[in-house]
């Protein structure tokens, strides 16, 4: 289990849930929830949101796209607060898919949250965590223009739901699971393309 309580998926999922109490829920709303200075969890929640089946919404992984490239580069800056534009605060869903969503996350989030701890903590923080960032801005890029191809988006979301996870919990284990996705990724590319 993470080392902080507050450091959890589970945590991160009640306040989605509470965020999503009403009959739509914005960005603005979750942003309210978790604070302006959540960055990292921030990356994580969208790109859980993504894992899930709200990743066949049209628009929803583009929108997640922009959030999580524009959140990741302001961590990368070292910006303090979370700055987004008015338009992608403003997008909202309604909130019945996203408690369905939280839901359907609940299970595989616990068992997570079960098996995490600080781990390979040099992964997690100086140059590695400056690398971590940059694979979150460079990743979702692919994702508006294939958003035909139905929940593409979920597999990119899920690498960096592992290295955003890995950040927030200091556990390196998973960002090092998500560099081996992201490797495993590149080289059935080249693969197919030669």
């Amino acid at each position: 289990m993470s080392d902080d309580p507050d450091n959890s998926l589970m945590q991160l999922l009640d306040g989605v849930a509470h965020a999503a109490r009403g009959d739509v829920v914005t960005l603005s709303d979750m942003l309210d929830e978790f604070g302006n200075r959540a960055v990292t969890p921030f990356i994580l929640l969208v790109s859980l949101l993504l894992v899930s089946p709200l990743s066949g919404i049209p628009g929803a992984p583009t929108t997640g796209a922009v959030v999580i490239i524009v959140l990741a580069a302001q961590a990368l800056l070292g910006r303090g607060t979370i700055w987004l534009p008015e338009w992608v605060k403003r997008k909202s869903i309604a909130a019945k898919r996203v408690r369905k969503a939280v839901s359907w996350m609940r299970k595989p989030c616990a068992f997570i949250d079960r098996h995490s701890r600080a781990r390979l903590r040099f992964l997690t923080q100086g140059l590695m965590r400056w690398v971590t960032l940059l694979i979150c801005v460079i990743l979702p890029m692919s994702w508006p223009p294939l958003e035909v191809l139905p929940f593409f988006s979920s597999f990119g979301a899920l690498v960096i739901a592992l290295l955003s996870f890995g950040l927030f919990t200091r556990d390196g284990i998973y960002v090092l699971a998500g560099y081996l996705v992201v490797g495993l990724g590149i080289a059935a590319a080249v693969i197919t393309l030669f």
